[in-house]
């Protein structure tokens, strides 16, 4: 049966190949990848581009229970696996040993006679994780879900007896919050049922209430408590207006909700809500920013938390009595993931993502500066000579309160070049997403090795702009967002260090999207562009993405099943639109995409060779939304460095 299964996948996914006759295409297969039109890399080329794709990063899971190590994830081999840091700079001890990436990870809290990580996985992309516990001392895994949901948002409670998390079927909209206790996760019942996009949030200090969250949008997001023993719930402050509520977390005598909240306030503040008498207090009313983080201490007495700067993370702490305020430790500018406090509440734990690596930090709470737990290896390279973007804003075609909106961008430009130099336009994904300065190896060599600039806009739509911002390109308003990149082709024109003859655009998922349509838009002003599992069909894609996400892709695009929306969809869908495409075109697609599947992909490349443009084509059968692999995204960088030097700089591959 599992080979039969396998052949089938295999199958399926030879399908999403594009139907073209031999003397059109060259085609190539190398492993789980497929390659059409793609020639091969120069050795010379190979190897510069290799110190690049070789950079790692390391990201902190968790402390260990005792406190005295940390749980991170980073790569020696092909995929992320768990390895333990026991010490500032020790050895990685890898835990986990996989060949599919393990993404998320935490210890069972408490002093338990066995140590246990939960752990999840998913496998070739499909995003169908299944949880497992992992006993620390001997390394023997159990999978607690049933091997063919979708299993998210996993949470113990406080004494680490109980486990609960969100399951929903690949194409169902039904959502389930299972419970469980964690000596014998064959107990695990079912607290909440519902259709909708539900997620576990907190357990009450006592065990016996669960926040939930069901989310509605973007935009709009409830907060629920449901009682553990008889699944009774009940909605945290309904309202008739859209509001956003999230990261509900319970105050340790039971007695309030600290969570994430829109209410009134054009970003996202903390708010400590008062479960007896349903009062709110805002505690961060005076910071024009979003609050993008938030974490409670295992004792109760400190809140952490994250503010979102124009894409800089800024960290703080609050005590939960008073709620004064004080900030996090001095560290170098990029955003703060995954923060944690140690199970004595001494420390916290975070990961750095900056313009030189992403890497594990500790901060003793008091002290001015945090420690650096790992440094990362960047494939030989010179940290220090990588190219910090610089952060710059320019008027799009419509105004607010009388003036010109601006459109914020970080700009990232060769140094020691001289002569004008070619542009690529870096689009983000979701579209509900937000570029931010991280680290990012690849953008590196482009700059570096390629001397291309990049410009990395974040249009209407992006969040950390404030809730109208992200809004302004839903529905109807579709188009707004590509007329951004239109004022920042604009842009480009008005810098003297830019060659306007060469401008490209690159991007993944929506931002996939963003760069068939701004080559349809803008085909007189871009020669090349890069489309990773992107959308060409708006109506094919809502009716072909997996079930449980569905609905909430039509409230950011629109309900394909009202007839005028339809029309409109499909209207602007670059499908449509094909026929303006005439530079050449790079298509990347994984086979297993339950977001974007792969039939976008083979359509689109279809109807671009049918134009007579030219396109150059990967798929992976192994993969799903981007390559997670590293050969597969070794494979992927190549495949893009070798098209930017030929299309966008213009240069023979040598």
């Amino acid at each position: 049966m599992k080979r039969l299964a396998a052949s089938l996948v295999l199958s399926l996914s030879l399908a999403f190949l594009p139907a073209v006759s031999a003397q059109d295409v060259s085609r190539v297969e190398r492993g789980s990848l497929v390659m059409e039109n793609i020639p091969d890399v120069p050795a010379a080329m190979q190897e510069r581009l290799r110190l690049y794709q070789s950079a790692r990063g390391a990201g902190l899971m968790d402390f260990a229970p005792d406190g005295r190590s940390i749980l991170i994830q980073t790569r020696f081999g092909e995929t992320n696996q768990l390895h333990r840091v026991d010490q500032p700079m020790g050895m990685r001890r890898q835990i986990s040993f996989f060949d599919e990436p393990v993404n998320m990870a935490m210890y069972r809290p408490g002093r338990w006679p066995q140590p246990t990580i939960l752990f999840a996985r998913d496998t070739g992309g499909d995003e169908l994780y299944q949880l497992y516990l992992q006993n620390a001392r001997n390394a023997q895994v159990t999978r607690i879900t049933d091997g063919k949901s979708r299993n998210t948002n996993a949470v113990f409670s406080r004494d680490g007896k109980w486990i609960a998390w969100t399951s929903v079927g690949s194409n169902s909209t039904r959502y389930r919050i299972f419970v469980a206790d964690v000596n014998d996760p064959k107990t695990a019942r079912v607290v909440l049922e519902e259709d909708g996009s539900w997620s576990a949030g907190d357990f009450s200090p006592d065990g016996l209430t669960l926040a939930v969250t069901r989310d509605i949008s973007v935009s709009e997001r409830e907060i629920w408590l449901v009682d553990v023993m008889n699944g009774r719930k009940v909605q945290v402050r309904p309202s008739p207006v859209k509001i956003f509520r999230s990261s509900p977390l319970f105050a340790p005598d039971n007695g309030a909700l600290f969570y994430v909240s829109d209410e009134d306030s054009e970003f996202r503040r903390i708010v400590r809500y008062d479960l007896k008498t349903d009062d709110e207090e805002v505690l961060t009313e005076d910071l024009d920013f979003d609050v993008d983080g938030l974490q409670i201490a295992p004792n109760g007495r400190m809140l952490a938390f994250t503010i979102n700067d124009n894409g800089y993370s800024r960290l703080f702490l609050m005590d939960t009595k008073k709620f004064r305020r004080t900030p996090g430790p001095r560290i170098a500018p990029g955003e703060i993931e995954d923060f944690r406090f140690s199970p004595d509440s001494r420390r916290l734990g975070f990961t750095l993502n900056g313009t030189a690596g992403r890497d594990a930090f500790v901060w003793d709470i008091g002290k001015k500066a945090a420690v650096q737990w790992t440094d990362s290896e960047l494939g030989g390279l010179d940290k220090s000579q990588f190219v910090t973007p610089e952060l710059v804003s320019y008027e799009t075609f419509d105004s607010v309160d009388g003036k010109k909106r601006k459109i914020p961008a970080f700009v990232y430009k060769p140094t020691g070049v001289t002569g004008k130099v070619p542009v690529l336009v870096v689009i983000h994904g979701g579209p509900e997403s937000q570029f931010r300065p991280n680290f990012n190896a690849f953008i590196q060599y482009m700059v570096q090795e390629l001397n291309i600039a990049v410009v990395a806009p974040n249009v209407r739509g992006s969040t950390g702009y404030g809730k109208y911002y992200v809004e302004l390109d839903n529905g109807f308003r579709r188009m707004d967002s590509v007329r951004d990149i239109g004022a920042t082709l604009d842009w480009i024109a008005t810098q003297p260090a830019f060659e306007v003859r060469r401008v490209g655009v690159y991007g993944g998922s929506y931002g996939g999207f963003m760069s068939y349509a701004s080559m349809i838009e803008y085909n007189s002003r871009l020669i090349a562009g890069v489309s990773i599992v992107g959308i060409s069909n708006f109506v094919t894609f809502l009716n072909n993405t997996s079930g449980y996400r569905r609905d909430l892709r039509r409230v950011e695009y629109g309900d394909e099943r009202d007839a005028k929306m339809r029309e409109f969809l499909q209207r602007i869908s670059p499908l449509t639109n094909v026929a303006r495409i005439k530079r050449p075109m790079l298509v990347i697609q994984g086979a297993n995409d339950p977001r974007v599947p792969a039939s976008e992909a083979s359509q689109m490349l279809k109807a671009i060779r049918g134009n007579g443009a030219e396109a150059w084509y990967m798929l992976a059968k192994d993969e799903g939304h981007g390559f997670q692999k590293k050969s597969n995204r070794d494979a992927q960088n190549a495949a893009i460095a070798a098209f930017l030097k030929l299309k966008l700089v213009g240069q023979r591959l040598e």
